[in-house]
């Protein structure tokens, strides 16, 4: 994804959340999905772009809210390739 397109697709996302913070990208995180199945992740516009396995170790760049109260977070791989929004409650964070 293009630094431009990923801009956008930030102030997108954050404004349909209404907040959009940076998060502490020295933490790791882990997908702890409570359903059993991969968690699903989201482009800006809410589409499904992906899916990540339970126990997957992501790193969190931004946080947001959307407009019921949910918490979000952008996440990337451990390498720093952008993967998208997560739903935050199914992300583990130490």
């Amino acid at each position: 994804m293009k630094v431009k397109e990923m801009l956008i697709g930030f102030a997108t996302f954050g404004a349909a959340c209404g907040v959009v913070a940076p998060a502490h990208a020295e933490l790791h995180c882990m997908v702890t999905d409570p359903t059993g199945t991969p968690l699903n992740v989201r482009a800006a516009n809410k589409n499904i772009i992906g899916k990540l396995a339970n126990g997957a170790i992501v790193i969190p760049k931004l946080n947001g809210t959307d407009p019921s109260g949910k918490a979000w977070v952008f996440v990337a791989e451990m390498g720093g390739k952008d993967i998208g929004w997560v739903y935050r409650e199914f992300v583990t964070c130490h």
